[in-house]
């Protein structure tokens, strides 16, 4: 499983019986569960979530979401100067983004409704002793974005 932040491409086929997304390079033998997000307007902010086993992958299925994620250096005490990273996905790239562990993420709507599906790797009561809250002033000025 990689280490670091990865996209995951989609294929499109069509033809005139439709279009065809398809995930051929994701695999679904880690997943454990999913669920959706739906921010019903660009102001909120979820973030930071830090996980030290837990691999997380989102597929923004409507509108669009800034999706952030930091390296966690100590989940205790994690230092205040940690580099972030983030990719804004709209539902018309078909792309997953993954994020391994080790990471804490964070998204934002950049339009109203939107909705993201997350995947993880772990049931959720696996999850329960894996989950490291943060200040979502941490790391990234989410009101550039």
């Amino acid at each position: 499983m990689d280490t670091k932040p990865k996209v995951v491409n989609s294929e499109i086929f069509q033809n005139q019986k439709g279009i065809l997304i398809a995930f051929n390079e994701f695999s679904l033998l880690p997943i454990k569960r999913l669920y959706s997000i739906i921010h019903p307007n660009s102001g909120i902010v979820k973030a930071w979530q830090g996980h030290k086993i837990e691999n997380k992958w989102f597929y923004v299925i409507e509108g669009s979401f800034a999706i952030a994620w930091v390296e966690i250096d100590d989940f205790e005490n994690p230092s205040s100067y940690l580099h972030s990273d983030y990719k804004v996905i709209q539902a018309s790239e078909n792309v997953v983004l993954h994020i391994p562990k080790g990471y804490a993420n964070g998204i934002k709507a950049l339009k109203s409704n939107s909705r993201v599906l997350v995947f993880s790797d772990l049931s959720l009561v696996e999850a329960k002793n894996d989950n490291f809250k943060y200040d979502s002033e941490n790391w990234l000025n989410w009101d550039k974005l």
